[in-house]
């Protein structure tokens, strides 16, 4: 049974159907309902589309660390990383950061 509030926000996205931040509540309700294949799928799709959106990148990479696919949550930390050093976000740029050293590979990454 769908949720509530999935219900709603997949009702605003047929109105708003590349609004990044409705695509992104969208995933983290798929999440929630145990969805993580959809949540997936809708973050790739979103950043796709819209590669500044930073929170993206945690969001999927630590999605793909829940499906055993390490390699993937790598890859996309980093370039995430890139996108935050771009925008100067050091809130960003820490948290991607840091989720590269928790998989230990933050061996190109400079301080």
């Amino acid at each position: 049974m769908q949720n509530e509030r999935l219900k709603l926000i997949k009702e605003m996205l047929e109105t708003n159907p590349e609004d990044s931040f409705l695509k992104y509540a969208a995933a983290l309700e798929y999440e929630k309902d145990g969805n993580r294949k959809s949540a997936i799928a809708l973050i790739e799709d979103l950043l796709s589309k819209d590669e500044t959106y930073l929170g993206g990148y945690y969001k999927l990479g630590k999605l793909y660390e829940g499906e055993g696919k390490e390699k993937e949550a790598i890859k996309i930390y980093r370039l995430g990383l890139d996108v935050s050093k771009k925008n100067s976000d050091l809130k960003t740029e820490g948290e991607l950061s840091e989720a590269l050293m928790l998989l230990g590979a933050d061996d190109e990454i400079s301080w």
